[in-house]
This record gives C-alpha cells, sequence and structure tokens, in this order.
C-alpha cells in the first residue's frame, strides 16, 4: 500500500505531543489552531489508501486522541465497506433463496456489477437478468470464473455432482465458499471442493424470501475475519445472522429456525380448524389466527422479553387463557414440541450421511 501523507519523522498535526522540539511537553490544541489541525487532519487522514495513523502517539483522554480514535473507526467501516464493494459474487443456482438473498444485496448498495449467477433454466436465467440486472450464465464455470465469494444456493443431492465442474476453477481462485444447502457438512464440502478452501455453512429459513429469516453460520479454521463479515454481510441482507461454533449444533439449527416456519403454519392452521369447528367462518378464523401470530412475534422481537414472561402477563388466574394452557400441559405440549424438534435434528443427520455414500 502506498503512503501518500508525510513522512512518519514528521510532525503530526493530530498529536498532542511537540514534536517539533523533541522535548514531548504536552501541546494544547485550542482556538484557531485547533481548529486547524483539526481540519488538516481530517485532509491528511481520511483517504481510502491511507489509513490514520496509530493511537499511540495521542495521550488517552486528550482532545488529538479522541480524534484520533473517531478517524480509525471511520476508517475501518469505510475499509469494509470498500472491501464488500469490491467483492465479485457468484451464486451456483437461481432459485428462491438466490433470488432473495441477489435482491437482499442490491438494497443495501452492493452493485449489480458485482453479482453474477448460474442457472441451468432459461426462463429463469431470464427473470433474473430481468429482475435484477446481474450476469447469468448456463455455465457454473463461467459463473465462477472471477468470483471472490461463491455461493451454492442448490439442494443438498445435487452438491456431489456440481463439484466435480467446479473443483479445478476453486483450487485455482480459492474463493470464499458458501453454502446454504441443508444438512451438508463441512467436512463434506472440503472433500468435494478441496480442503484448502475458506468455508462457511450456513442454514437461514423461508423467511429470508421476504427479508425476516434467521440463519445459523459456521466457518472451518480457513475462514478470515473479513472473510466472516463478507459471509455475515451477505446473509444479514434477508434477516438476522448468529454464528455457531460447533458445527455439531447446526443440525438443532435446521431443525429449530430451519424447519421452525412450518411448525408456525402448522399451529395456525390447528388455530384456524379448532375455531371453524365451533362455527367461525374460516376466512375469518385465519385472519384472526394470522394476525394473532404476527402480533405475538412481533411482541416477541419488540419487546427483548423472555417468551414465559409474555406468556404469563397474558394469562389470567382461572381465565380462559389459563384452561387453554392446562390442556396444553395435560397433552404434555413442551414434550410434543421437544420430540418434533429431536425428529427434525435427526434426519438432518441422516440426511447428510446418505451423502457419504456419493
Amino acid at each position: 500500500m502506498r503512503w501518500r501523507g508525510k513522512p512518519r519523522h514528521s510532525p503530526d498535526p493530530c498529536s498532542d505531543a511537540d514534536t517539533t522540539r523533541g522535548t514531548g511537553r504536552a501541546a494544547s490544541l485550542s482556538g484557531v489552531r485547533a481548529g486547524a489541525h483539526r481540519g488538516k487532519c481530517e485532509r491528511t487522514h481520511i483517504h481510502p489508501d491511507q489509513p490514520p495513523l496509530p493511537l499511540g502517539k495521542t495521550r488517552i483522554g486528550t482532545p488529538a486522541h479522541s480524534a484520533r480514535l473517531a478517524l480509525l473507526l471511520r476508517y475501518a467501516a469505510g475499509t469494509l465497506e470498500h472491501l464488500i464493494d469490491m467483492t465479485h459474487i457468484a451464486f451456483i443456482g437461481g432459485g428462491n433463496m438466490a433470488r432473495s438473498l441477489i435482491g437482499g444485496l442490491l438494497k443495501t448498495g452492493t452493485p449489480a456489477a458485482n453479482l453474477r449467477v448460474a442457472e441451468p433454466l432459461a426462463q429463469a436465467r431470464e427473470s433474473l437478468g430481468r429482475d435484477f440486472s446481474v450476469a447469468t450464465f448456463d455455465d457454473n464455470r463461467l459463473a465462477a470464473a472471477d468470483a471472490d465469494v461463491l455461493v451454492l444456493a442448490v439442494k443438498p443431492q445435487v452438491m456431489p455432482a456440481i463439484h466435480h465442474e467446479l473443483r479445478d476453477t476453486l483450487q485455482r481462485k480459492r474463493p470464499l465458499l458458501i453454502s446454504i444447502a441443508a444438512g451438508v457438512r463441512i467436512d463434506q464440502l472440503e472433500r468435494w471442493f478441496g480442503n484448502l478452501l475458506p468455508i462457511v455453512r450456513c442454514m437461514p429459513n423461508t423467511p429470508a424470501l421476504i427479508g425476516a429469516g434467521a440463519t445459523g453460520l459456521c466457518a472451518n479454521l480457513r475462514v478470515t475475519p473479513q472473510q466472516r463479515e463478507q459471509a455475515q454481510h451477505i446473509l444479514d441482507a434477508v434477516g438476522i445472522t448468529r454464528w455457531i461454533e460447533d458445527e455439531a449444533l447446526m443440525d438443532t439449527v435446521t431443525a429449530l429456525s430451519g424447519s421452525g416456519p412450518a411448525y408456525f403454519f402448522a399451529f395456525v392452521e390447528a388455530l384456524e380448524n379448532a375455531a371453524v369447528a365451533q362455527g367461525m367462518p374460516r376466512e375469518t378464523a385465519r385472519i384472526l389466527a394470522t394476525q394473532t401470530c404476527l402480533g405475538a412475534g412481533r411482541m416477541l422481537v419488540e419487546s427483548n422479553e423472555a417468551p414465559a414472561t409474555l406468556r404469563q402477563r397474558v394469562t389470567s388466574p382461572n381465565g380462559t387463557t389459563q384452561a387453554a394452557l392446562e390442556s396444553f400441559s395435560a397433552d404434555q405440549f413442551p414434550r410434543i414440541v421437544a420430540r418434533a424438534v429431536g425428529a427434525a435434528t435427526r434426519r438432518g443427520e441422516e440426511l447428510a450421511a446418505a451423502l457419504d455414500k456419493d
């Protein structure tokens, strides 16, 4: 990186030390002199190719130290944004989840020129190009050729087949590899595409289609801090993200948030049917049940209170809610849910094991 400012031995206009006399005496920055120095600092230091000088030249607690710290933070934020803007991202697969991620990235400022998609279906390619103005390909290798980040947005059962096309390309370029295929383990991805690749395994869910997703991410040891930021930036475009340090818990993520939307749909469906059985018109029952689910979800998110606290608050002693909850308890509702999550977790493990045979 070329340094365009003054040499490091020159007096630092942001320093609170009198370096011109070599005495190290503190020099206060006040009045017109301080304003002039602040202006010079901003002109000298905020440059995309020139980082601010380190904090070590300023005394903690002084105006100069605070100014330098602010400059460092601004530089760091600008550097990350610059790196993300310069990143070329290729998607293998142009289905619903890829479309959601592309749309989210465009909304957060990623240029369309930085995105490309490989999709075998001509109609889907035309739709992607028309809707998002991104480059589309029918050849996975062409899409992946110059990518800094490669997002594998395909079904798990397709993964073993595409590695024959991509392995050589990925070994030459060694981009960050992001997989959103449910149940596919990092060691399987390393075996198929090469164990020298930085790999992030992700498990998004279908609310990502409306920008309200929940995604768990897990990285191998070759992923750098910068690449973790890149992966999180991509998935943050469609909702919230959480890093999972123990990959064994990714099957739990799949069972919790990956499959979770279907649990809520099933519960709302059961509420609707129960109301219809009592004589309520189905349309009315659906609207009331759906809005109740939405309102309860918003309360959980926006109140930052535990579900148990909110449940207790709405449950009056000897009231209707208590009667319903006691019925749930008699039918062992918590155990029903635990068994369901356990079944989904085991199925995820089984699906991953089946891929080991390929």
